[in-house]
């Protein structure tokens, strides 16, 4: 029962991002499940890593998301990336996104890490998110 909730989780993750007028602002329709086929947009949101561990008791099934949400750019310095990041930031708070199974029960920021590709031409912030779901079927 632990994975049960992962494709309802990024669902409402994806959903909650690419509705939200102060993301969409900064990249447009450019938030993707991995990184965009064909010719790679020079400002993109890709959804990426996922962590999960059990968390289920003895009457519903539960589970610990930590996922990954990466922000590349091929802007020279870190402003955009880091304005992108800090609108994703924004989206995912507050009241957490809607599940089409189960509930989300607490959503949160662990951390974030910033640095230039390895051939120095992007620009790259991973964003790390924490969220605890439950299972009531």
């Amino acid at each position: 029962m632990s994975y049960a909730l992962s494709h309802a989780l990024q669902q409402a993750i994806y959903a909650r991002l690419t509705s939200d007028a102060a993301l969409t602002a900064l990249v447009g329709h450019e938030i993707h499940d991995g990184v965009p086929a064909g010719v790679v947009p020079p400002l993109y949101v890709s959804l990426g890593d996922e962590t999960v561990f059990d968390r289920s008791d003895v009457t519903d099934g539960g589970a610990r998301h930590d996922f990954v949400l990466s922000v590349v750019s091929t802007e020279a310095g870190f402003a955009t990336a880091k304005s992108v990041a800090a609108a994703i930031s924004d989206a995912l708070a507050g009241t957490p996104p809607t599940l089409t199974r189960g509930r989300i029960v607490g959503l949160w920021f662990l951390r974030a890490v910033a640095r230039r590709a390895s051939n120095n031409a992007a620009r790259r912030i991973d964003l790390t998110f924490r969220a605890q779901v439950l299972d009531e079927i």
